[in-house]
């Protein structure tokens, strides 16, 4: 992934590539974020308690309920 993301910005000027970059980061973690969600809700869907997503997934308690309880269609937040 590292040599596609290189390839990507290869031969750039410093601000056209600080831009691209910015712009993968966001695109990652948006599709991070979303195909981590569908997995929480499959492993809720099984029966699996909040504790035993937190516990499989590597992620605190808290941010499972935050991830279940998220409404999807709402837009991001501004940073």
């Amino acid at each position: 992934m590292i040599t596609a993301i290189d390839a990507l910005t290869e031969g750039e000027p410093p601000g056209a590539r600080a831009r691209r970059l910015t712009e993968l980061l966001k695109s990652v973690g948006e599709k991070v974020r979303r195909e981590r969600r569908e997995a929480v809700l499959e492993m809720q869907a099984s029966g699996m308690t909040y504790r035993d997503i937190a516990e499989a997934s590597g992620i605190s308690f808290g941010r499972v309920r935050q991830i279940i309880a998220d409404d999807p269609n709402k837009p991001p937040a501004a940073e």
